[in-house]
């Protein structure tokens, strides 16, 4: 699975109005738009099933770089497997649309999700993949797919943790639009 950006108007949402698998036009489009989207590398190697010091160590250039640029407070490392038992009920939890009052950062280190941003009478699908970078900006509307069979290692950095709660717009825009699988 690759990358890739579609941007469609939220009124129409079988006309497709862009469609980008170039990481660099993507980065343009999304930065046009307020969203900060990149690729990061690994600076060594990772085990086969790699423990949450070892993910950050390895990305910890890129780390620090955002908490300087941003100020995040809190890094972790979140994985899901298809085999995993509430993987339907943590699907469903994202699938609406829902807003957060700080940013929602993700780097995939693994696997793939189906970012999707309601911004400015546009809808973004961000499908993110191995080495994506995205930061959602504090109270963008948006809604999150993992997918019916899950597989993701992801980095997610906070200001608040405690705080990062969905704030739910009570919208059906999300089940107009793309999902996973």
């Amino acid at each position: 699975m690759h990358s890739e950006l579609k941007v469609f108007s939220d009124q129409a949402p079988d006309v497709l109005e862009q469609h980008h698998t170039d990481k660099a036009a993507m980065a343009r489009v999304l930065a046009s738009a307020g969203v900060r989207y990149e690729q990061w590398q690994a600076n060594q190697p990772l085990s086969e099933s790699p423990q949450q010091d070892e993910v950050i160590q390895a990305y910890q250039a890129d780390i620090d770089r955002l908490i300087a640029d941003e100020g995040y407070q809190t890094v972790d490392v979140v994985s899901m497997v298809p085999d995993h038992p509430d993987k339907a009920a943590f699907r469903q939890k994202f699938l609406e649309e829902h807003r957060h009052s700080e940013d929602e950062v993700r780097f995939f280190v693994e696997g793939q999700g189906l970012f999707t941003l309601h911004i400015n009478g546009k809808v973004y699908e961000v499908l993110c993949t191995k080495g994506d970078l995205i930061s959602v900006p504090a109270n963008t509307p948006h809604w999150f797919d993992m997918g019916p069979a899950p597989r993701f290692v992801a980095i997610r950095l906070f200001n608040n943790p405690d705080g990062w709660v969905a704030n739910f717009t009570g919208s059906d825009i999300a089940q107009r639009f793309n999902r996973l699988g």
